[in-house]
This record gives structure tokens, sequence and C-alpha cells, in this order.
């Protein structure tokens, strides 16, 4: 019994001397608690913009741009005199539905001719979707409600008969980018480009950690001492390898019904980008952490929690400003943004600069850093064998 207790302390002592695996033990629990309490900490959706075009421009329809403005759920982005660049201004400001007031909305319903309210709901995210699309409802049902009730009593019309009688006006709603509201084409997408960037990682965070700890850096640095060239040879075969990938994503596509329609141009761009990203984010830990394990276990702690961070299930806009930094310096949080506007909403390329920015910064960031510290072990390497020559 006191040989086994000895081992159990022993045990202890070569976990709590592993600081790589103490860091992993405890911080991540700690780390993964705050982010995603962070991220659902309000529990609900509030503040989504909404664009209304207003072609009555009558006391009516002011009243019940006020009452939207009054709901916690949405705001007014932007009030436009017509349809024209509703899409655009939609785009611009990430409304997630358009409100049509009609001409003439304000004089038909006092002589009680049809009309209607049309909502054109982006339906490309099913839970901003729901939420913006039912307080907007809410808002246009108690204006109906209470103007149907003031015309009746003019008429003389009890007000409990008068809530059962006159419809002033319908309420219509029409949801683009449907496919989304089927929630594989919602999900399926999200998960399969997570996924991706882990492999990315994971793959290249063994491509130099292998090297030092199997002691062939050595070998490496005499047969090229470039340390752009040693850089291009380890992420250019995963850079290949993701095209198989990217096929076997397109034959999802088919199996499951969910065509890609897009330019194909822009997209694979983006792609390019992307993958460039993640692979000098592996490249750089595999750099500068000598360990597989190692090496391996810090990039599961970046990639595991990134797509409760990418903002594709929920919005960033719900999020704390620190978890929205966070969320930034990883790369799928751009591309399934990217993804999601010119694939899912069908926007133009305009719409996703900043996301492409985004990638850009990552890339060029990591890259530089990759090649600095590179160069640095590159540099010792070739010390120590010309010490060895000597």
């Amino acid at each position: 019994m006191k040989n086994f207790w000895s081992l159990i302390i022993r045990e202890f002592k070569i976990f709590f001397q592993n600081k790589v695996l103490l860091m992993l033990f405890f911080g991540a629990p700690l780390l993964y608690g705050i982010l995603v309490g962070g991220v659902y900490k309000k529990g609900k959706v509030t503040d989504l913009p909404i664009i209304v075009v207003d072609e009555d421009r009558s006391p009516l329809s002011r009243q019940l741009i006020e009452m939207f403005e009054e709901s916690e759920v949405i705001y007014v982005s932007k009030v436009l005199n017509d349809a024209f660049q509703a899409k655009d201004e939609a785009m611009k400001t990430e409304s997630t539905v358009i409100v049509q007031i009609p001409r003439n909305f304000s004089s038909d319903i006092n002589y009680n001719r049809n009309t209607e309210l049309v909502l054109f709901v982006n339906a490309s995210n099913t839970l901003t979707s729901n939420y913006a699309t039912m307080a907007v409802n809410v808002a246009a049902s108690t204006l109906k409600a209470g103007v149907q009730i003031k015309a009746l009593e003019k008429k003389g019309v009890p007000e409990f008969v008068a809530s059962k009688q006159f419809e002033p006006f319908k309420i219509t709603i029409i949801k683009q980018n449907i496919r989304s509201g089927n929630y594989l084409y919602f999900m399926l997408p999200g998960v399969l480009f997570t996924v991706l960037q882990q492999v990315m990682m994971l793959g290249l965070a063994l491509s130099f950690a292998s090297e030092f700890e199997n002691g062939t850096f050595d070998e490496l640095v005499k047969r090229s001492k470039n340390s752009l060239i040693m850089i291009l040879v380890k992420i250019l075969p995963y850079i290949f390898m993701s095209a198989l990938i990217f096929i076997l994503y397109y034959a999802y596509s088919i199996w499951y019904r969910m065509p890609i329609e897009t330019d194909l141009g822009i997209f694979m761009g983006a792609s390019v980008l992307f993958l460039l990203a993640v692979s000098f984010i592996g490249i750089l830990v595999s750099i500068a952490i000598p360990s597989q394990l190692k090496a391996t276990e810090i990039l599961m702690v970046i990639a595991t929690p990134s797509f409760i961070l990418s903002g594709f299930t929920w919005p960033l806009s719900q999020m704390p400003d620190w978890i929205v930094s966070i969320a930034k310096m990883i790369p799928l949080t751009h591309y399934l943004q990217i993804f999601r506007t010119i694939v899912i909403e069908k926007g133009s390329a305009e719409y996703i600069h900043a996301p492409l920015l985004g990638l850009a910064i990552i890339t060029i960031v990591t890259f530089a850093a990759s090649m600095i510290v590179l160069q640095i072990k590159v540099n010792k390497t070739r010390k120590n064998q010309v010490d060895k020559a000597i």
C-alpha cells in the first residue's frame, strides 16, 4: 500500500512538472467557460438592424417606424423612400428584414381598401431572421389592432366586437435565401469548414515540430537555408490536399441537393486566403513549440471553440467586444462570413472587403512571425553545424 501511494504521488509530480498539460487541464475548462458564457450571456438577441422602405410617408407610417424603434429586439438602421437600393443597403448594414410600407398605405386603410405590409426576410441565419421577423410582426400587428378598433369604434361598434372584425391591412412575409431555412444547409457548411480548419492546423502543427523532435532539422537546414522555401515546402502539400477536401465538400452539396451557385473566382480566391491564414498559424505554432504533442495541444485549444466564436450561428453583434476581438483573430470567423455573403445571400465582392482584409491581416502577421522565428532557429542550427565542423 505504501508503494501504491508513492506511485500516486509520483504521478502528481509528473503532472505538475508538465506545464503544457497543467495549462490545458485547468486552463481549457476555465477559458471555455468564460468564452462560451460570454458569447451566450445575453441569452437573447437584441438590437437587430432592419430597413424600412416608406413609400407612404404619412403620419401612420411614421407611427409604425416609431413602434419598430421602441422594440428591444430590432432598430431601424435606415429609412428609404423607395425599394430601389433596399437590398444593397440591407447588405451593407447587415439588416435582417426589409419592411416595405406601400404608397397610399394610410389612405387605403382609411377608405377600407385592401393594402398590405410586405416583409422581405433574409433567412440566411435562422436565429436572427426568426427574432427580427417576430419583432416586426408584433409591432405591425399592434398597429393593425389599434387602427381596426378605432375605425370600428367610430361607427359605434363596441370594443370587444371591434377587436374581432375588419382587418385594416395584411402582413405578407417573403423569405429570401430560404435554403438556409433548411437547418442542414444552415449548419453543414459551418461544421465542414470548422473541421477543415482543425485538420489543417493539427496537420501543420507536426510539420516543423516533428523535425525538431526527431533531430532531422539539421538535415533540412543543410538542404535549404532559405526560410521561405522551408515554409512553402511544408504548407504546399496541405494546400494541394485541401483541394481534395473542397471536391469532397462539393460532392456533399450535390448529394444533399444544396447546389453552390456563386462567382467561383471570388470564392476560390477567398478560400486560398483562408487556407494560407490557417496554414501559417499552424506553421507558427509548430516552429515556436518544438514538440508534436504540445503543438497539437495548443492548436486544439485554439480550434475547438472557433465555430462558436465565428458568428455563424450566434451573431457577433450579440457578443461582448473582447470576445469579438478574439473571434476576429480566427480565420474561420472571416471565411464563414464570406461564405454566407457570396454563397447563401448571393452578394457581390464589394460586401466582403472587411472579412477579406481580416484574413489578409492574419496571413501577413502569422507569415512574418513564422519567418522571423524560423530564421532564428536556422541561424542557430547553422552556427552549431559550423562549430561541429571546426
